[in-house]
């Protein structure tokens, strides 16, 4: 008897393939059971059913309690892996060095002293750099933490930067350092004609740079006053006099970053430099205000009318009069009322601070939001 052989049509068995699984599915599938199986069953479920897909057999199942009771010991310790601080042959990208590398806005108190003898403890941001040579992977960016603990229950000061410093370039085997710290720093301001007292805050960091084996003390602070516009002072006084029309300058809120290089051996205080700033432009933004002030605060803005420029020229002239500084930078922003745009000027001393290029939003970080 003739056998005949079955046939199946093409289009059929193209339907057939295509309701096969991928492996994808598969897996996805292998993973539903597994839920459903729990885990006593999960281990043998799991090597049987990675064999049908054709993949290995996963490890024992994993503890899904966390281990109170376990302790780390030497040699645990030692078996960790490490790929920050691996060797040179896990570099990804090109084997370059870095400049700066490290950790921002760590934050903690720290007790700062004041030129009158006093305390003050205030919450400060921390920023911690070190180089980084083209052929090292990374650093251990929690030593930077731990070197700053050693020192921070210490009166703060440059020195203790210092101390920071030399310990985490120890730990981390670099050759040049730096930190910098921010804080807002109170002074007690006294009003122009009422006698009213209120505390301004100061937006000031201090940055240490160890470089080369030379070291750099450097003190930022955002000066913050009101600029009346000279040429609309004067023509708000032509149409007062010549028409009998009443007019008003336009004044805006302005700010002035100054930073200083502080000349070595020499100590400069907060105070000191915030003072200095005030004598150079009196028109400080004020805190505690009744009528009498507002008037005298008009009257001293009329008697110090400037330009950008001509604020900087004037930090300029009282920073080079000041033995203490040494190389400076002064960046001013006058926040326009008149206009939609604001008006800046950047004046810089020596080569510490001198660039030919800026952050395209250095700018924006000079507004002042009380």
């Amino acid at each position: 008897m003739n056998m005949v052989s079955p046939t199946i049509a093409p289009d059929a068995c193209a339907e057939e393939r295509q309701d096969l699984p991928t492996r994808a599915e598969a897996e996805a599938a292998m993973r539903v059971v597994l839920a459903w199986a729990g885990d006593e069953a999960s281990g043998d479920a799991a090597r049987n059913l990675s064999t049908l897909i054709g993949g290995s057999a996963p490890g024992p199942a994993l503890k899904r309690e966390y281990p109170h009771d376990f302790r780390v010991d030497p040699g645990y310790l030692a078996s960790l892996p490490d790929l920050q601080n691996g060797p040179e042959s896990l570099i990804k990208g090109a084997k370059a060095e870095i400049q700066h590398v490290g950790i921002s806005n760590f934050r903690l108190p720290i007790r700062f002293h004041t030129r009158d003898g006093d305390d003050v403890t205030l919450e400060t941001s921390v920023t911690g750099s070190v180089s980084l040579e083209a052929n090292k992977k990374g650093i251990n960016m929690s030593r930077i933490m731990r070197s700053f603990y050693r020192h921070a229950e210490e009166r703060f000061s440059f020195e203790v930067i210092d101390a920071v410093l030399t310990s985490y370039l120890a730990d981390l085997e670099s050759y040049d350092a730096r930190i910098q710290m921010r804080l807002r720093y109170p002074m007690m301001l006294r009003s122009l004609r009422s006698g009213l007292e209120g505390y301004q805050y100061y937006n000031i960091a201090l940055e240490m740079l160890k470089t080369e084996g030379e070291t750099r003390r450097i003190i930022h602070l955002d000066y913050v006053y009101s600029s009346t516009c000279p040429c609309s002072l004067e023509l708000a006084e032509h149409a007062r006099t010549v028409r009998g029309q009443i007019a008003t300058p336009h004044s805006q809120r302005s700010v002035a970053r100054i930073s200083v290089e502080i000349a070595s051996g020499k100590v400069l205080w907060f105070e000191d430099l915030i003072e200095l700033c005030r004598q150079a432009i009196p028109t400080e933004t004020q805190v505690m205000v009744k009528r009498e002030d507002e008037q005298a605060f008009g009257e001293l803005n009329a008697s110090n009318a400037i330009f950008v420029e001509d604020a900087v020229r004037l930090l300029c002239k009282a920073l080079e009069a000041e033995p203490r500084v040494g190389d400076f930078r002064v960046v001013a922003s006058h926040q326009e009322s008149l206009h939609s745009h604001d008006a800046v000027s950047i004046l810089t001393k020596g080569e510490t601070f001198r660039q030919l290029s800026y952050d395209p939003r250095l700018f924006d970080t000079l507004y002042h939001v009380g």
